[in-house]
Order: C-alpha cells, then structure tokens, then sequence
C-alpha cells in the first residue's frame, strides 16, 4: 500500500497541520484555501500532501497517483518573461474546474504564486472563488498576501507556515552584515555630498559615478545573500520539483532579500535627514518626501519584474536630482 505523502518535516505535529488533517479527515475541509508563509517550497509541498489526502483512497492501492501525476491535480503557475498569471490560463483552469473529476471524488487545484496574477485574472478567480465548485478545493500559494486583492484574501480560508527559511535570512544577513554596513555608509556618505552646494564639475562628475558604485555594491550584496540562503534552502526541497517550481523558489528568495535591502536603504535614507529635520531644513523635509515616494514608486515596479539593478539606477538618478535642488 503506497505510503501517505509527508507534511514537511518542520512542520509535522504543529496545530496547524493537525486542523487540515482533522478537517480532512472528517471531509470538512473548506473549498479554497490561502497557504501563505515565507517558504514557497514548504508551502508547495503542504499543497501537494493536502492533494495526496483529498485525491488518493489508501484502500486503492491499485488507483494511487503522486499528487502532480493525478488525472485530478490541477496547477496553474506564473509563466514567461514577465513571470504572470494571464487571464487566458486562468480561464483555462477555471474551464478545467468545472469539468467532473476523472477517477476521484474530487479535484484540486493549486496556484502557485497567487499574488503573481495580473488585474484580469485575478477578477475573473475572483468569480470562482465566489460560486466554488463542491467537487474541487482549490489551494492558492504565496509568499507575499498582501499583494493579493482582498476580496480574494476574504474568501479563502486562510493558514500561515513558517519554517527554517527565517532563520536561513538571518543567516544569510549575518553573513553579509559586514558588506551591507559598508554599502549603507557609502549610501550615506554619498547623500551627504548631495546635500552639500557644489559646482565644482569634478565634484559633480564623482556624485554620477557615486550612483554605479552602490548599484555594483548592493548587487554584490544581494547575490551573497541570495547564495547563502540557497544553499541551505535546496537541501531541504523535494526531489519531485521541477524546473519552473525551483525557479519559483529561487526567484522568491531574491525577491525576499532585494525587498528588504531597498527597506533598509529607505531607513538608510531617514536616518540622513533627520538631524537636518531637527534643524527645520525645510529643503531637506521636501527632499526626503520626495525620496521616499520615488523610492517605494521602484519598490512596486520590482513586483512588475523591473530587474533591481535599474530600479536602483531609477531611485538613485532621482535622488541626485532632488537632494541637489535647493
């Protein structure tokens, strides 16, 4: 008799799991499901046991599928260039959905990414989220939930799981501490020399070259980091992943780690004006406000897959140019 598949090791025996697996058990599991955490390979592989319980009968051996092999599995993932959830494929699975099931009693249905979907799809499974088929659960995965429109969040059942991913960031921030440290002071330093009234060329020529040097830096920073937590992280994944899940994984490392550096350059960026606030610089309040809008206007076009390197260049040209105008 083929063996139920594993809930993550981290994870096994926590209440949360208990919940599901009673909920399952007494066949009272809600129809969608929003599994959100830091980890979207902890999170794939609650999906893929929830699916092995709801779509496989241990009775039946000679009936049992792997979750992703199951005629009732359905999955939908963010796919090209831009890496989004299109609203052909989400017409797509919801036409797959409303279809009965082929062997099972029920289907499932997994969204890797949610938060990944573009306004018109998420509209459109907004719909189905609304009029849920009774014979398919539908399990929607992210990383980032809040990105996800709130009628979708409110429809869903939702479960959070954290695992060792935290304590790999840490890891990984520990790691690079000293290189990030570096680059803040020479982000600041370079502030300064803004804030500072020169028409001397040279001078002026410096600060342009200045913006290169902490884009050459930060990226150092984030590939170190990125490759820290990497390693730890693809020890611990299952060997059924394919291609696009692990790029999935990969790409929400990075995202994870470059969100938080733009963070720490925005306090970065406060720390600097404070003490001229104190002053009532009123050039340096309207500098700073102008700052940070910039700079959170990037920090969404990161979500719209803007390589980080010219979301920096982006913030750091506009910089030069509002810490300068007095």
């Amino acid at each position: 008799m083929p063996e139920i598949l594993s809930w993550p090791s981290t994870l096994a025996g926590t209440p949360t799991v208990a919940v599901l697996e009673r909920a399952i058990e007494r066949r009272r599991l809600a129809h969608s499901l929003l599994l959100q955490g830091e980890n979207l390979g902890t999170l794939a592989m609650v999906a893929h046991a929830i699916a092995d319980r709801l779509l496989n009968d241990p009775r039946d051996p000679s009936q049992y599928f792997a979750p992703k092999q199951h005629p009732d599995f359905l999955a939908l993932r963010p796919a090209g260039k831009t890496r989004l959830i299109s609203a052909d494929s989400t017409r797509d699975l919801i036409g797959r959905i409303q279809v009965s099931p082929q062997i099972s009693v029920r289907k499932v249905a997994v969204v890797y990414e949610a938060d990944r979907m573009n306004v018109a799809a998420a509209n459109i499974f907004l719909k189905t989220l609304e009029e849920p088929t009774a014979s398919t659960t539908i399990l929607l995965l992210t990383t980032r939930p809040y990105s996800l429109l709130p009628t979708i969040r409110s429809r869903c059942l939702n479960f959070r799981f954290t695992d060792s991913r935290s304590q790999a960031l840490a890891d990984a921030e520990e790691a690079t501490r000293e290189q990030w440290v570096s680059t803040r002071a020479d982000y600041t330093a370079w502030l300064a020399s803004l804030a500072t009234v020169s028409t001397d060329k040279r001078a002026i020529a410096d600060q342009v070259m200045g913006v290169y040097g902490i884009i050459t830096r930060f990226n150092a920073v984030l590939s170190a980091a990125t490759d820290q937590i990497w390693k730890q992280q693809k020890e611990k994944l299952p060997d059924d992943l394919d291609d696009d899940e692990v790029e999935a994984i990969q790409s929400g490392i990075t995202n994870g780690i470059r969100l938080k550096l733009f963070g720490e350059l925005e306090h970065s960026t406060c720390e600097f004006a404070q003490k001229r606030l104190l002053e009532n610089d009123e050039a340096t309040r309207r500098s700073l406000v102008a700052a940070v809008a910039q700079l959170e206007h990037d920090i969404g076009l990161l979500r719209l897959n803007l390589n980080e390197a010219a979301a920096l260049e982006n913030f750091l040209l506009s910089s030069l140019r509002l810490w300068t105008r007095r």
